[in-house]
């Protein structure tokens, strides 16, 4: 993998690879064994300006293009995916430290978000409106917003940077890309080379691998994007607003998430368990939607805890690149060390620890802390690691108050005997997602993905990519003579 990874070890700005001019190196590590992957010198703000006016350069003929033509494109993309998919595995494998399974789960998906970039090209229409004006006709054009900033995050970086970019390009914009620095291959560079190999021009999608030490806000204060995808933290996320407010851009904001799993008093028991587990645990705990906090009636408390705590045993730690492996490292040090100490204090608070995991490496184990204290602030807090919270609640009500005492709203999921009890209950719920008698991890090609309170701003795929990426313009016709008052 060593040479796939040098290979991609560059900026990728007009269509050309070249290395980037700043002062220093982003090092590209696997978070399991420490191999050094690439050394990339970071893009400075006058690259990205670059490549921000490469983007707006060859928009404007893209946009003009048949989107038959566009079409195209997306599948050729698809086939390259579907033929190095091996190799783009074991690269998720070794960059973040996925396990074989997620890396499946997660190019599974991007091939599921290109299939519906390929219908998405031909998605926008315009429309006629009536007019209370004789002889008006009002027109409205669906048109590209022009050029779009796409930032991804560390844990799904190939599928989150394909989720936005490839919606963009086939509505006729240019995409500049910014990948997570601690993925900056899988994030970007790989992007770049599906759409380079699938013969997308030139300048339409640039990747810069870069970091704010070095660019300050200059992505997103930019004055060519009028779009601004961001995937990430709810901190960084309230930054890229306020700049994106300040700079009259849209903001789209995928942000964290504290998810409730509830299980109800009818549930079966052993479905949820399986549910609950892979809610909380897949990808080592590093997904926005995953199941933060457990909330169990305590009439299926007891039964529920043995066979959670069972199964969470079963699982293996380690190598994510043993198939056998279910949890794999954390993308770092430092976040391995939070994890760690988030439990450490929790139990130092009151908690009691059914499992406690260790922590070897960047490799954390699985840790169920229950008995924590109503005030305890790690209830109202993202984990991003494999630690969940057990909590027991007194009937329904007492369920919905403690899922909405969370200043996150992203996911969340049911489990009940009564769908239609569920269904009432999700909908009390304050969240943009939450799924009956089933996992809180899910994301599909067509529905509206997003959250609702600090869990972000707006809505991705389906329809909702050609609100974001797309504006309406209104050009009327006046086939008669208007009348003026003067």
């Amino acid at each position: 993998m060593s040479s796939f990874f040098s290979d991609l070890a560059l900026q990728y700005i007009d269509g050309e690879w070249r290395p980037g001019s700043g002062s220093w190196d982003i090092i590209d590590f696997n978070p399991y064994n420490e191999e050094k992957l690439a050394s990339i010198t970071v893009a400075t703000a006058g690259e990205v300006d670059q490549a921000y006016r490469a983007a707006e350069r060859a928009q404007k003929e893209w946009a003009a293009t048949n989107p038959y033509a566009r079409r195209s494109v997306f599948e050729r993309a698809l086939r390259i995916i579907e033929d190095r998919e091996e190799e783009m595995a074991e690269a998720i494998v070794a960059e973040l430290g996925g396990t074989r399974l997620k890396a499946a789960f997660e190019l599974h998906l991007a091939k599921e978000f290109l299939r519906e970039a390929i219908q998405l090209s031909l998605r926008p229409e315009g429309r006629i409106l009536p007019s209370p004006v004789d002889g008006k006709e009002n027109r409205v054009y669906r048109l590209p917003v022009g050029v779009v900033g796409v930032i991804s995050p560390f844990n799904f970086p190939f599928l989150l940077s394909v989720k936005s970019v490839a919606p963009a390009l086939a509505l006729g914009n240019a995409v500049v890309l910014k990948p997570h620095q601690n993925t900056p291959i899988c994030g970007g560079s790989l992007v770049a080379k599906v759409f380079e190999d699938a013969g997308l021009p030139a300048g339409l999608l640039n990747v810069v691998i870069t970091d704010i030490a070095e660019i300050g806000d200059a992505l997103i204060e930019h004055p060519v994007p009028k779009v601004i995808s961001f995937t990430g933290s709810d901190r960084v996320g309230r930054h890229v607003a306020t700049v994106c407010a300040a700079n009259f851009k849209h903001a789209v904001l995928e942000l964290g998430g504290n998810s409730a799993f509830i299980v109800l008093d009818d549930a079966d028991i052993d479905y949820a368990v399986d549910a609950a587990v892979f809610s909380r645990y897949v990808h080592q705990g590093q997904v926005c939607m995953a199941a933060n906090r457990i909330l169990v009636d305590s009439r299926v408390e007891k039964e529920f805890t043995e066979k959670l705590v069972a199964k969470v045993q079963t699982l293996k730690v380690g190598d994510p690149a043993d198939p056998e492996t279910h949890i794999g490292p954390l993308i770092n040090s430092l976040q391995a060390e939070a994890v760690s100490s988030l439990v450490e204090q929790s139990v130092e608070a009151g908690a009691t620890a059914l499992l406690r995991g260790r922590t070897e490496g960047n490799v954390v184990s699985p840790s169920v802390l229950t008995g924590l204290p109503a005030d305890s602030p790690v209830l109202s807090q993202e984990i991003f690691g494999p630690v969940v919270l057990l909590i027991p609640f007194e009937g329904d009500e007492e369920a919905v108050r403690i899922a909405n005492d969370t200043p996150y709203g992203l996911s969340g999921a049911v489990h009940t005997g009564d769908i239609e009890r569920g269904v009432a209950l999700a909908q009390r719920i304050h969240t943009g997602m939450i799924h009956i008698n089933d996992s809180t991890v899910h994301d599909e090609p067509i529905v509206p993905f997003g959250g609702e309170k600090s869990s972000g701003l707006g809505r991705l795929n389906g329809e909702a990519m050609v609100e974001v990426f797309t504006t309406q313009k209104w050009i009327s016709v006046q086939r008669g003579r208007s009348v003026f008052p003067f």
